[in-house]
């Protein structure tokens, strides 16, 4: 591919790649007479080379012809699911010269790619293990095996190229651009390939076969077309996908799907999680006194090697790692201030420090060089030492750091123009309480009696999980110190069910009153505190309704035990005393004193 990148460039409206005329192609030999190459999902197509007088494609794999140049389908592939899958041809005809070539990805670290039989003869190439591919042949003279090794392994779910051919002088293996291995034929002996059975692509007869992609098979110039062959086969589909494809968002908090025979699988070590789906919080209680160390630099590396590059990541594979940004994410729950959360110490002045101030509040400390004082982020209208889990997500790209609490809207701080960018030197990471060797700030130094007392959980920092290492046995186990007994605990883990709050009902927003008090959520309606998170005006209701249910009941039990009581009784007003009384009259003369008096009367007045 000699002078592709310099002549090669996208046409993003035509969806199209285009090569300045006089290209060389991919050999380096005589100038190609084409203009344009139309590109092929997610790289450009494999090109054949024809006369320049050449009128169209012949092959059904082919897809133009542009300027004496056949574009074939780049992309096309299948999917292996499981170790028994595979895909049939006819009969390979490679009797006395075989060129075979493909790509393939997976994750698993051994199974067959093709294989094809004859009474005696065969072909087969395989991946023998993660870092070995072996192409194998017999041809009369007894098998030949040629084994390419690979210092990395080949099981990574990335693309690799096998190149494998054989005439009647030699035969060839290579892998990617790794060196290749060559066999001498025997200057005697059969030099013909005679098979019969069909080519199977994948495992058959009972063989470990390949899980993972294979694409762009090509055998003696001619394109296997796995796609069409992968839609009439069961349980196969055409294309590259696999498990993870459907559900490799399953995987969370950052974890890395893995495709597997019968399933898949989550890949949780970079990560502060652990469980099937990388979604348990892996967290531990902190007493008072106790402390977690995680130092940057394996042992043995002096400080003056540690002052020129620093490990920010346990398995960057020598990367170097990118001083201007970090990523810090841990949640915590605690009612003692103040405390140091985390610190993050350099071989040099440069710091990092989240805090909880005497107040309650929560602070950041950035100190990078540049500036007298450290930057401090205060963020005083919110009380995090109220024995509740709380969220705290930090993220630096050089001067810009944005911060997000809890389920909040997220904030942006910048570093004074004077300050650095780089966080030079990153020395120990402290959970708990700071215990360095080297001089600390006086500041941080107020903060750090007696030390944090309650949990920590899912702490991150980049690709790096304390916590996880000091309660799993991870890669990075061996850079953990711990001072007292860490016993593992989720109390600290931040609740991920509660949606965000509006401003109405946000109780950060109830500073601006001063009856309310942080604790309660506020009332929109009457402009007072909801106390207890219950409505008063509900609690009024509430009570006003009770007691007419309650006055209905009593009621209703009086008349009816009035009713039983009177059953079959019925009442007149005939005066007492009227069965002995003389008569009617006498009997209400006896029992009404005032109507004597009002006869008296009535006889005064008439004797008047």
């Amino acid at each position: 591919m000699h002078g592709i990148q310099e002549l090669l460039r996208r046409d993003t409206r035509r969806n199209t790649v285009v090569f300045s005329p006089g290209c060389p192609d991919f050999t380096g030999e005589s100038p190609l007479a084409f203009l344009q190459l139309k590109f092929e999902d997610k790289g450009y197509s494999r090109i054949s080379r024809l006369p320049l007088d050449a009128k169209k494609a012949q092959h059904k794999n082919h897809t133009g012809l542009f300027g004496g140049l056949i574009l074939w389908n780049y992309w096309n592939a299948a999917s292996f699911p499981n170790p028994s899958s595979y895909l049939h041809f006819s009969t390979f005809q490679g009797e006395t010269s075989a060129d075979i070539s493909f790509y393939f990805k997976t994750l698993i670290p051994r199974g067959v790619f093709l294989e094809n039989l004859g009474n005696t003869d065969f072909i087969k190439l395989e991946l023998k293990s993660a870092t070995e591919v072996s192409f194998s042949f017999d041809v009369g003279n007894g098998p030949v095996e040629i084994v390419v090794r690979s210092p990395s392994p080949l099981n990574d779910d990335q693309w690799h190229r096998v190149t494998a051919e054989r005439n009647v002088k030699q035969a060839s293996l290579q892998v990617d651009r790794l060196p290749q291995q060559v066999r001498k034929a025997p200057t005697e002996g059969h030099t013909r390939l005679e098979l019969y059975s069909q080519l199977f692509v994948g495992g058959a007869g009972g063989q470990q076969g390949f899980l993972g992609c294979i694409r762009s098979l090509r055998m003696n110039g001619v394109t296997l077309d796995l796609e069409e062959r992968a839609k009439v086969t069961s349980g196969f589909k055409s294309g590259c996908s696999g498990h993870c494809t459907s559900y490799g968002a399953n995987c969370e908090n950052g974890g890395r799907c893995l495709e597997k025979y019968h399933g898949y699988s989550c890949d949780c070590s970079n990560t502060a999680y652990d469980g099937t789906f990388c979604n348990k919080d892996v967290g531990a209680f902190f007493e008072e006194g106790m402390w977690l160390r995680y130092n940057f630099q394996a042992s043995g590396v002096s400080a003056k090697e540690s002052g020129s590059r620093s490990d920010m990541s346990p398995d960057q594979n020598n990367s170097p790692p990118d001083l201007t940004h970090e990523g810090i994410h841990f949640s915590f729950s605690t009612t003692k201030a103040p405390c140091i959360l985390l610190y993050v110490s350099s071989f040099t002045t440069d710091f990092l420090a989240v805090l909880i101030k005497p107040t309650g509040s929560l602070q950041i400390q950035y100190n990078l060089g540049g500036t007298r004082q450290p930057y401090n982020i205060d963020v005083d209208h919110r009380n995090m030492a109220n024995g509740q889990p709380h969220s705290v997500n930090i993220t630096r790209h050089e001067r810009t750091i944005i911060l997000k609490l809890d389920h909040y809207p997220s904030v942006s701080y910048h570093l004074p123009s004077s300050s650095d960018t780089l966080f030079n030197s990153p020395k120990s990471l402290f959970l708990g309480k700071v215990i360095e060797t080297g001089k600390i700030d006086q500041e941080i130094h107020k903060y750090n009696t007696p030390g944090f007392t309650g949990c920590l959980s899912r702490v991150q920092f980049n690709q790096i999980a304390p916590l996880k290492a000091a309660l799993r046995q991870t890669n990075a186990s061996a850079h953990v110190h711990i001072q007292g007994e860490l016993v593992e605990s989720n109390c600290g883990a931040s609740p991920l069910t509660l949606s965000p709050m509006s401003s109405a009902t946000d109780p950060w927003h109830l500073d601006h009153l001063d009856s309310a008090s942080a604790d309660f959520p506020y009332n929109p309606g009457q402009g007072q505190a909801i106390r207890n998170g219950v409505n008063r005006n509900s609690a009024i209701i509430g009570g006003v309704i009770a007691v007419v249910i309650f006055t209905i009941l009593c009621t209703l039990v009086f008349l009816i035990r009035y009713m039983f009581r009177h059953k079959g009784t019925y009442h007149t007003n005939e005066a007492k005393g009227a069965e002995s009384a003389e008569s009617a009259d006498a009997a209400i003369m006896n029992n009404d004193p005032n109507f004597t008096e009002t006869i008296d009367e009535s006889k005064k007045e008439w004797l008047i």
